[in-house]
Formats: C-alpha cells, sequence, structure tokens
C-alpha cells in the first residue's frame, strides 16, 4: 500500500513539472526542487519502513526551499 501511495506520488509530481513551461526561473526552480524532494521523502519514507506521505510532504518542503533559495542570483553575493 504505501509503494502504491509513493508511486503515484511520484508520477503525479512528474506530470506537474510539465506546467513549468510559462514560469519564470525562480518558480521553475521551487517547483522542481520541491518535486525531486517529494519523490526522495517518499522513497526513503518507504524504503526506511517509515511513512512515505511524511517523508514526500518534509522532503518537498526542504526541496522547494533549497530551489527558491538557489535560484536567487543576489543571496549569495
Amino acid at each position: 500500500m504505501i509503494r502504491k501511495i509513493g508511486a503515484i506520488s511520484v508520477i503525479g509530481l512528474m506530470l506537474g513539472l510539465g506546467a513549468c513551461e510559462g514560469m519564470n526561473e525562480t518558480q521553475q526552480r521551487t517547483l522542481s526542487g520541491g518535486a525531486a524532494g517529494a519523490a526522495g521523502g517518499a522513497a526513503l519514507g518507504a524504503i526506511t519502513g517509515g511513512s512515505a506521505a511524511t517523508g514526500a510532504l518534509l522532503g518537498g518542503a526542504l526541496g522547494a526551499g533549497a530551489g527558491y533559495i538557489t535560484s536567487d542570483d543576489d543571496a549569495f553575493e
């Protein structure tokens, strides 16, 4: 059951990335970072016997934050 939820989440996130065309760079990086983080978090949660949903939520939040931070060119000057 957990693996099915994780697989469905990954597929949904991958389909959502197709909508990035009309976005600016910050929006694209935030969305793709969140998607990658959610996929990784769900996989890690399922592998370790934890909750795939919780892993996806935490990973997605961290990934989106990282994507947003790395898109701000002035943040590291």
